[in-house]
């Protein structure tokens, strides 16, 4: 099964590099030097039982998103940088809260143009969480995650591929990509017993495509690939999301995400996450520079 998944996130990341969209010709208006746009979005949902025969918890969550872009090209220089992050809880009936989403990943890619579409490109990559993570399927609860326990951060040089700032493909087969833990995970998550950091140098693939499904609906794929030459060769961790987002109006969209996660480190399971909900939408920050 495992090996599947890896086929099918190659074959996927592959097809990235050979997608090919059909556009009319229009007259050719001048590259933006910088556009920059911020968002968030806030999800709310809300359920709730009285003498309902089948049963049910009455249960409260939100989920607020935010997301920042910053694009930078001028001759043959294109640097991207991208901040997603995300926390979000419920509330169960005599359960309490509990937290449904909590992320902060930073990433930021440098290009240097070498062709029509390929660059000499350095990647670099942060992220973690913001609060403690429980594992509430064993009494008592279990903690099983902190703030920067674990934190990831990856950079290194590649080449990368890029068609717009809507697809893209980046290859870097000497990436170095240290594991930060405070001292109660310590002989977790790859870091050895009785140290707090570890040390990773491998090959990483990333892609990025955006693209519309159909009118008012946009579908954006996050591709990241990581396979360590210094332990457990040959093993590959892969982390795959895709945002799927309804425009109702300007504010009000509908919005879904799959999150998948293959990481021995952290679990031997997969990891999966899924959200689904109406929420508002509002671009604090939008500027195009030319």
């Amino acid at each position: 099964m495992r090996r599947f998944l890896v086929l099918f996130f190659l074959f996927l990341s592959t097809a990235f590099l050979f997608s090919q969209e059909k556009k009319e010709k229009k007259p050719k208006k001048p590259a933006p030097k910088w556009k920059i746009h911020g968002r968030f979005a806030f999800i709310f949902n809300q359920s709730s039982f009285s003498n309902w025969a089948s049963g049910g918890e009455d249960t409260v969550a939100g989920n607020l998103n935010v997301n920042y872009d910053f694009n930078y090209k001028k001759n043959n220089l294109n640097w991207d940088s991208r901040i997603n992050t995300g926390f979000g809880l419920s509330h169960i009936s005599d359960k309490g809260y509990r937290k449904t989403d909590d992320r902060f990943e930073f990433n930021s890619l440098l290009g240097i143009k070498t062709g029509k579409y390929w660059f000499f490109s350095f990647i670099a990559n942060f992220r973690t969480q913001y609060t403690e993570g429980f594992n509430y399927k064993k009494e008592p609860k279990v903690l099983v995650s902190d703030f920067f326990s674990p934190a990831y951060l990856t950079f290194g040089p590649g080449m990368l591929w890029k068609k717009s700032d809507n697809l893209s493909l980046n290859i870097a087969p000497a990436t170095a990509r240290y594991t930060f833990v405070n001292d109660f995970f310590s002989g977790q998550f790859g870091v050895e017993e009785g140290e707090r950091l570890a040390f990773g140098l491998g090959f990483n693939l990333s892609g990025y495509y955006k693209f519309l499904l159909m009118e008012n609906i946009e579908m954006e794929n996050i591709l990241l690939m990581y396979t360590d030459y210094l332990a457990k060769i040959g093993n590959v961790d892969v982390d795959y999301q895709t945002n799927i987002r309804f425009k109702v109006n300007k504010s009000i969209k509908m919005h879904m995400t799959f999150h998948a996660i293959i990481d021995d480190d952290a679990s031997s399971k997969i990891q999966f996450r899924q959200l689904f909900g109406l929420g508002v939408n509002y671009s604090f920050h939008e500027k195009v520079t030319y």
